[in-house]
């Protein structure tokens, strides 16, 4: 468990080092690059609208990456995703600016950033159900948060790329050439993970499947003919995690950069130190579900967000870097107390034939509802005025409140406790 725990993160860390790293470039440096046409405001919307795209495309890539996992295995899923959002992330840091190549330039970034999306989409499912359909029942949500650790290492090591190169380069080195050292560097973290993960077994249950002749013929259509509702819901619980993340994590950026006067070091910093933290909790997170249950922690972790927003961006509008990391682990430590157990949730809410499409599904469609609109809802409402954002605020709030109501209709899904018999997950 120990060696696929490992691959499992560090494929995840990887992938997700891409795709944040394409987020923090949006918040600092490629609107003036790509958009300079448009005002100040304008180019960073623009820029976020490219950031969008790669959650419209995760659920594209769940399914595709899905079909793949539930008729030929968990593990194929994991090679095909990491190659793909390694190449396209390569890409990214060779496209020429808005000055050599028009408006060609802005059109290859919405292409690979895409792709980028496409291959994330399948990440998770096949990198979660690898551990757990491998972990025993009664600490199935432990082991199963280590791919959920992937994404913290993922941001840390993207932002303190960017962190180092902003330090150490003048704004004009930056502009010109710094900003695509993280995009080239994604190459090599590409190749170390592809090595990991070549010596990896696929999970017993496929496995069972697959010798019973039980395998899905077309997974989708199961899922929306007899899980539909479950997917809704699933997605709709979900969406406030990644409205809350992304906030801290890129629209806040920008914002302090741009509106307080807060140098993009500081708040880097203050972001990775709440992200740090964060990341460290989750396992210890995980072993509350594995005694209390999924269901008690997210709902938790929901209420906890709706009661902490006007908090988060009061404290984030002082530009003090001790309140502004302060709003940014409250934030996130309620967002971990979700997500620590969703990765054992999810995969439980489904039968293992069609677990990898219904979950992956369920899980990136979530990012569209709430990660993939929100650096842009939120640059709208806080455009103007000399106050917080209390816009942001109350819109954050509402999500968290939506995701409640989703995650009080779904079901508890916790194995046989200490001194019984744990059950396969039932379907839903």
């Amino acid at each position: 468990m120990g060696r696929l725990a490992a691959a499992s993160l560090v494929g995840t860390a990887i992938e997700f080092f891409d795709f944040f790293v394409y987020g923090t470039a949006a918040a600092l440096v490629l609107g003036p690059l790509f958009f300079p046409t448009f005002s100040p405001l304008a180019g960073t919307l623009a820029a976020f609208g490219t950031f969008a795209a790669g959650f419209l495309a995760r659920p594209l890539g769940s399914v595709l990456f899905g079909h793949v996992g539930d008729r030929y295995g968990r593990r194929p899923v994991l090679f095909a995703s990491l190659l793909l959002t390694g190449c396209a992330t390569v890409a990214v840091g060779c496209v020429p600016t808005y000055a050599t190549l028009g408006i060609a330039a802005p059109a290859l970034l919405l292409t690979l950033r895409f792709l980028q999306g496409l291959g994330l989409g399948g990440e998770w499912g096949g990198a979660v159900l690898l551990t757990a359909e491998h972990a025993p029942a009664h600490r199935r949500a432990l082991w199963s948060s280590f791919p959920q650790v992937g994404p913290a290492i993922g941001f840390l090591l993207a932002n303190g790329v960017m962190l180092a190169l902003t330090a150490g380069l003048s704004d004009a080195e930056f502009r010109a050439w710094g900003w695509r050292v993280p995009f080239w560097a994604a190459g090599l973290l590409a190749v170390g993970g592809l090595l990991l993960r070549s010596s990896l077994a696929e999970t017993p249950q496929f496995e069972e499947l697959s010798a019973s002749g039980r395998r899905a013929g077309a997974p989708l259509a199961e899922v929306v003919r007899d899980h539909w509702r479950l997917v809704l819901l699933t997605a709709g619980a979900l969406a406030v995690g990644y409205a809350v993340f992304y906030t801290v994590s890129t629209w806040a950026l920008a914002y302090g950069t741009e509106r307080l006067g807060v140098s993009s070091t500081v708040m880097l910093g203050c972001v990775m130190a709440a992200v740090a933290v964060m990341g460290a909790a989750t396992p210890f997170v995980a072993l509350l579900g594995d005694r209390w249950g999924r269901r008690p922690l997210c709902l938790a972790g929901c209420a906890a967000s709706a009661l902490w927003m006007f908090p988060m961006v009061a404290l984030l509008h002082t530009a003090r870097p001790l309140l502004m990391f302060l709003g940014f682990l409250g934030s996130l430590l309620a967002f971990i107390t979700m997500f620590a157990v969703i990765a054992a949730y999810l995969p439980e809410l489904y039968e293992p034939r069609v677990r990898c499409t219904g979950a992956a599904v369920g899980y990136n469609l979530a990012g569209v509802l709430g990660g993939a609109l929100t650096p842009v809802v939120a640059t709208t409402l806080s455009d103007g005025g000399s106050g917080p954002p209390w816009g942001v605020a109350a819109y954050l709030t509402l999500v968290a409140l939506l995701s409640l109501g989703c995650f009080a209709l779904l079901p508890e899904t916790l194995p046989g406790r200490a001194g019984r018999p744990a059950p396969e997950p039932a379907a839903v």
